[in-house]
């Protein structure tokens, strides 16, 4: 059966919920993670906690605009935040290798996310591929 121009395949929406349920888990993972690092011991490793932080902030914004990426204006704040997020996971992951005294305790982007399963330098990528095949509607 043909869909309608605007109209996302049963697919396209299944692939839509999971890279939005999973930059949530991110998020919420994240917030708290970075939460208790930056309450309870942020001296002993300022950089990687601030950097934890940071990419709490960036699924959360993340997950809205991906949420919502059916608005012209949400798909500009995903593409931004999706560009912003692999810049980090690419330049921390590779700074995490060749200078691992910055980082005495890892962060969601060391060594490309291998903590997380590679998730965070995957994940990006996903999306953006998403928004770039997604129509939009308004």
């Amino acid at each position: 059966m043909p869909t309608e121009p605007h109209t996302l395949s049963e697919r396209a929406v299944g692939s839509h919920r999971l890279i939005v349920a999973t930059y949530a888990v991110l998020t919420l993972a994240g917030l708290g993670r970075s939460s208790f690092q930056v309450l309870t011991k942020f001296d002993e490793a300022p950089l990687a906690y601030a950097l934890s932080v940071v990419a709490a902030s960036l699924y959360l914004v993340v997950t809205i605009s991906v949420a919502l990426s059916a608005r012209k204006s949400a798909r500009l704040v995903a593409v931004v935040a999706l560009v912003i997020e692999l810049a980090g996971v690419l330049g921390v992951g590779a700074l995490s290798i060749v200078r691992p005294d910055l980082f005495p305790d890892a962060t969601v982007w060391s060594q490309f996310g291998m903590g997380y399963l590679f998730i965070p330098l995957v994940l990006p990528m996903l999306g953006l591929w998403w928004l770039r095949k997604a129509p939009v509607t308004s």
